[in-house]
This record gives structure tokens, sequence and C-alpha cells, in this order.
């Protein structure tokens, strides 16, 4: 049986950038897995985690496109490797988006705009933290995503619509995959890339060959929709905001993300649960913006699975809307369920026209809707009109992490020759981080295999 050189499990940024940076070293006889279809026959309109969350180019190609160009959002790089070292590689990574079509424009780039916005978040108690943003847009994404497949075609063997199902190891060392139909796969180094919506495949596997993992915490929250004119004070000068805020009530940390302006609220679909998301465009736009606020908990001893926690909220949320809820910030605050009459006096359009009006109250533990809550009253400080009766709510919005998997600075296991990258490994959270940790195991694989 043939021995191949790299095996990555896992088509996604992490698994793309590991193939890219590969064969720009010299490193061939690659071998791509990934259990979903390729980026030429994926459909988001499918409305199927399996289509819409896996396959080549992964969850990023129907993501909006955001590559934030800081070490300070997107994953936890700068634990493993010196600031200055990432800061570079997160260039070169953003260097390679725009090489296969993303746009020169950056935001963030005000710095008049941002010390403003930084002035007015001390003032309400949250902290701002302040990045340059480059925006691909959600129909860009997947042209940039066939680009990039296009390049690869003939250098590197593609293998789609094949989920593995184990890694395979002999002695302390990696040797290949097992697919779920039996077929083994010899490779002399293995690179697990799952992402997020394999977080559960890898924990598992993480276990099953005793790998040392701590719990992530796990983020639960909300997408909140308004009027575009109302975030526009935000999003003209950074796109995105990145605000943090600590709730009175239970010192928990609330966070913003995944801010899309004049974009569209959406669902996602992981192993039969329905979860909702948000996008936005690079040439379209709605009359809204929409943003997520994610309260995030670690759990200790002995409770051990907030992937487990995670999706029996979002289940919970599924059996009483039959999908994702949507409330009024008002009903909500006046203790009352939004119904369809209710929700035909907002002011505030839903984009996403299948969520069922509902009460969230009976969804979210109280400590996470008091923690949203005392957000949006402080958000409004700085964006008058958003703590408004007409503001939509929308949950649940979980992000699933993998336990973050002990790893050296090279991003290998203590399984020799094998690597954990991406958010399937809890190390990155975002898609420029998510394609930086490729390129910083295929720097030593590259080294491995070509000395």
């Amino acid at each position: 049986m043939k021995k191949h050189n790299v095996i990555i499990v896992g088509a996604g940024p992490a698994g793309i950038f590991t193939a890219l940076s590969l064969l720009k070293k010299g490193v061939r006889d690659i071998v791509m897995l990934d259990m979903g279809r390729d980026i030429f026959f994926r459909d988001r309109k499918r409305g199927k985690g399996g289509d819409l969350l896996s396959g080549w180019g992964g969850a990023g190609a129907f993501s909006d496109g955001k590559l934030t160009l800081t070490t300070e959002i997107g994953g936890f790089l700068n634990e493993l490797i010196p600031r200055k070292k990432l800061m570079t590689l997160i260039h070169e990574a953003d260097t390679i988006y725009r090489d296969y079509g993303g746009s020169p424009f950056v935001y963030g780039d005000n710095p008049e705009g941002i010390g403003e916005i930084k002035r007015l978040s001390k003032l309400a108690g949250m902290e701002f933290i302040p990045m340059r943003i480059r925006h691909l847009g959600t129909e860009n994404c997947l042209t940039i995503l066939k680009n990039i497949r296009n390049s690869l075609e003939g250098k590197v063997i593609i293998r789609t619509d094949t989920k593995v199902k184990t890694i395979v190891t002999e002695q302390g060392r990696v040797s290949g995959v097992q697919l779920h139909d039996g077929e083994i796969i010899k490779g002399n180094v293995v690179v697990s890339a799952p992402g997020r919506v394999g977080s559960s495949w890898m924990q598992g596997e993480a276990n099953r060959m005793n790998l040392i993992s701590v719990p992530s915490p796990v983020d639960i929250g909300v997408r909140v929709e308004l009027p575009a004119a109302v975030l526009q004070p935000l999003t003209d000068v950074t796109y995105e905001s990145k605000l943090i805020y600590y709730s009175k009530s239970f010192d928990d940390k609330v966070r913003t993300f995944c801010m899309n302006p004049y974009g569209e609220v959406v669902t996602e679909e992981v192993d039969g649960i329905v979860t909702v998301n948000g996008h936005s465009y690079a040439h379209t736009k709605t009359d809204n913006s929409n943003f997520a606020l994610l309260v995030s908990s670690s759990f200790t001893e002995p409770f051990d699975d907030p992937i487990g926690y995670g999706k029996y909220i979002a289940k919970l949320a599924n059996l009483l809307g039959r999908g994702v809820i949507v409330q009024r910030l008002g009903d909500l605050l006046d203790g009352r369920r939004s119904t369809p009459q209710r929700l035909a006096k907002c002011i505030t359009r839903p984009t996403l026209e299948s969520a069922t009006p509902g009460d969230l109250s009976f969804v979210l533990p109280y400590r996470y809707l008091k923690g949203i809550i005392e957000m949006l009253e402080t958000m409004d400080k700085i964006v008058p009109g958003l703590y408004s009766h007409h503001t939509l709510i929308y949950g649940v919005e979980v992000k699933f992490y993998s336990h973050r998997i002990a790893l050296s600075r090279q991003l290998e296991s203590t399984v020799q020759n094998l690597f954990v990258i991406g958010d399937g490994a809890g190390i990155t959270r975002g898609l420029l981080q998510a394609s930086v940790s490729g390129m910083i195991a295929a720097g030593s694989i590259a080294k491995r295999l070509l000395n």
C-alpha cells in the first residue's frame, strides 16, 4: 500500500493553507480529505449543515469573509508563537487572499474615528478592541475559494464526500487514517483540520488517543438585528466593532461577534440542530445590520462537555420554535412573547423570514439573558437607538469549540507527526488565524520531510 507524504483531514481554511504552504516549500504527494462536497457543487440554499458548513472551503465558503488583521482576535496562536512572527504570518495569509481575488480595501484606518469609539466605550463601561479588517463578502468568498481550488488541481489529491473515521497510530506515531468505509490511507504525516463542525469528532479522537486537552469556554447568545442607520456610527469606521462587557449581575464576559453591516440573518444546521448566524455581502445590501452577542462560560469539574451543553440550549430553542426564534426587544423586556401580529408592528423588518415569533426567556438561562440585556443597554450609550423596542433578537447562536488540545509551538500533538490545527483544535476562532495555523504546521512539516 502506497504511503503518502501528508494527509490533510478537512479542507477548510486551515487545511487549504497547509496545502498551499507545503506546495510552495516543495512538498509533494499531498492528500486532502473532506466529508462534504466539492466547492463547485456546494449550495448554501440546500440549508443543510453538511453542505453549509462542511465541504471544500469549509464554513468559510458561505461566511461573510472577514479577515481580522490583528493578533488579538480570532484565536490563541499568540500564546504559542511570538506576536511579531504571528503578525508577519497574518499579513502573508492576507496577501494570499488578496492574490486570489480579495478586496484591497481595509477598514479601521481612521485614527480619529477609532479614538472616539474607544473614548465612548470606556465611558460606557466597555472595552473596545480596535483592529483593521478586510471584508471579502459572502459572494466573493466562493470565488476566492474556487480560484484556490483550481490552482491546486493536479498538484494535490483532493477527495471530497470522504469521511474519516479514525486517525491511525502505531507506537506513538501517526501512520494514516481510516475512512468510514474501512479504507486505510497511509501517510507519513497527518494534519487534522476538521474545523468547528468537526469539533465533536476531534474531541472524540483526542480522548481515544489520550491527547491532553482542556475544555474551551462555550459561547451562547443571540443575534441582534436593527436598522443599518442605527449601527452606522460604528460600522462606517470599523465595519466590525469588537466590544467586551462584564455583566454587573454575574461578572460574565459578554462580547460582540460577527457584525454584518447591511447584511442578513441566516440559519445553520449541525447534527440536526438549527442555530442562527449572519452574513454580509460586498455588493448587495439590505436595510438592516446584525451582530451576535455571546456570553462565554467556562465549566469546571465534574462537567466537561461544553459542546453538549451548547447543543442542549440550541435543541431547546428548536423544540419551542421549530427552528430559530425571533423576538422584539420590547416584548422581551415586557415579559411577553412576540407574535406575528406584534412583529408586524415592528419597524425593523426581519431578514430571516423563516424565524418563529416567540419568547427567548423560555430558552436562555437567566444569567445569559441578563448579561445580554445589560450589554444592549450599555451599547445604547455609544449607539443611541440600539436599545429600542423595535430591535430584533434571534436565538440561539452557539459557537461550538473543541477542547483545546495541548500542542507544541509547531502545532504538533504528543503523537509524533500528528498536527492538529484550526478551529477543530480549539486554538483558532476565525478565518485568518485558522489559515495561519496551516502555514505554521506546513513550515515544520516541510523541514521534517525535505531534510
